[in-house]
């Protein structure tokens, strides 16, 4: 996320979480819970437990979203739209850019196929693993 796409801090923060959410906002890529821990420790943030309470409340939120294979953090690209409950990311190997997809043809397949077992899909995380254009290009 760079520095031309700040979003604005959502109201009703506590400090610690308004922290992180400028934190990842201001990132250039995915940010580990120590990562986020370092550079907020001169803000006062202190122990581990502080982040993970801080973006538990982010992700609640549907501000923040947690990338499974890169055990980091990344802001949401819909900013506390809720409603979506299904994300999908490009994670280029080479460079580490993260982009969030927003596909309606997707939410509606994965629906498909769970409904179709029987399963009630409530939320969903897609991460897809390549190489960006820019890195193609180089």
């Amino acid at each position: 996320m760079s520095a031309e796409q700040a979003h604005e801090v959502p109201e009703n923060l506590t400090k610690n979480q308004a922290l992180v959410f400028h934190a990842l906002d201001g990132a250039e890529k995915p940010l580990g819970a120590y990562d986020l821990l370092d550079e907020l420790r001169g803000e006062g943030i202190r122990s581990p437990l502080q982040i993970y309470r801080a973006l538990d409340k982010l992700i609640g939120r549907g501000l923040v979203h947690r990338l499974e294979s890169l055990n980091a953090f990344i802001l949401c690209a819909h900013c506390g739209d809720t409603g979506h409950q299904s994300a999908a990311f490009t994670i280029c190997d080479l460079c580490g850019q993260v982009s969030e997809v927003e596909d309606e043809d997707l939410v509606e397949r994965l629906a498909q196929l769970t409904s179709a077992t029987g399963f009630r899909l409530e939320k969903s995380t897609i991460e897809l693993r390549g190489i960006c254009a820019n890195c193609q290009a180089a």
